[in-house]
């Protein structure tokens, strides 16, 4: 199989490197705006060439999209123009609504199979990219029924390869729950790297007193700016729901400090720990629970 790969970063670099490695792909060609990433990528061995975006999608099966989601939402009409009749298109990107809706009324609409690899790293670029990235994490097609049937297989014939489970879900439900388990994370690393930075202007006491749990929580403000604003951009809806109810806690737990309410505190802490239940338990465990 021939691939191609738009955007050479960790995402794509990743994909790059696992499906080559396991047999899934005998030639990988690689598209990037940076030409940097491009030459990186291409003298690290993690694509076998470089070409323009038009000659790329020329006699290719299957080509993915691992860029961020305003330029997935711009470029992906032109990519459908371009492919010919036998070529798959994917998308790696963490919102699904505004992408799908974009190629609605497209002529090869069902050629097209919008997916979510629910993996990754804080870090961005193709240096990034690393071995076994995606293996055991879930990943989600959507609206699968307005995909044609041979496209859906070549998809999952790929996280398959990747050793992904599994997971179906409407592009709507999709955006929802990545707001609240995705989404609202990284808001919350960048908001807490900010109170820090404005609240210890001491570059040592940071590096001092850091602890593991503090690195931890802040990790993914080590993020891409760039990626994660459009990714707010596009499910702000959701996102503005959820900040709404995170900011309610943040709020009682405000009056209960202050109220001297620790007893309540603890008991909260306490059902805010069964989420270790559900994040202890295997990927495929957890699709056949939610089935």
């Amino acid at each position: 199989m021939h691939i191609t790969i738009i955007g050479l970063g960790l995402i794509g670099g990743s994909l790059a490197l696992d499906l080559k490695k396991r047999g899934f792909a005998t030639r990988i060609t690689g598209v990037d705006n940076n030409e940097q990433h491009a030459q990186i990528a291409l003298k690290k061995g993690i694509v076998d060439r470089i070409l323009p975006l038009s000659k790329a999608l020329k006699k290719t099966d299957l080509v993915i999209l691992a860029i961020p989601v305003n330029a997935s939402i711009q470029l992906l009409p032109k990519i459908m123009d371009s492919v010919d009749y036998q070529t798959v298109v994917t998308d790696m990107g963490s919102t699904k609504g505004q992408v799908i809706k974009c190629i609605a009324q497209h002529p090869k609409r069902a050629q097209f199979v919008a997916s979510h690899p629910m993996a990754g790293t804080e870090y961005s670029g193709p240096n990034a990219a690393i071995y076994e990235l995606f293996d055991g994490k879930v990943a989600i097609i959507c609206d699968k029924h307005n995909s044609a049937d041979w496209a859906v297989q070549t998809v999952e014939n790929m996280y398959q390869k990747l050793n992904m489970p599994l997971l179906y879900m409407d592009a709507q439900e999709h955006d929802i729950h990545a707001a609240y388990v995705s989404h609202i994370s990284h808001i919350s690393s960048f908001i807490l790297a900010m109170t820090v930075l404005e609240k210890e202007k001491s570059v040592a006491n940071i590096f001092n007193l850091a602890s593991g749990g503090f690195a931890s929580t802040v990790r993914l403000a080590k993020s891409s700016p760039q990626m994660w604003s459009q990714i707010f951009e596009q499910n702000k809806d959701n996102i503005l729901e959820v900040m709404d109810t995170y900011m309610d806690y943040l709020n009682l737990w405000k009056s209960m400090i202050k109220e001297g309410r620790f007893a309540e505190i603890e008991q909260m802490m306490g059902d805010a720990n069964s989420i270790r239940r559900i994040l202890d338990t295997p990927p495929m465990e957890r699709l056949r629970a939610s089935s």
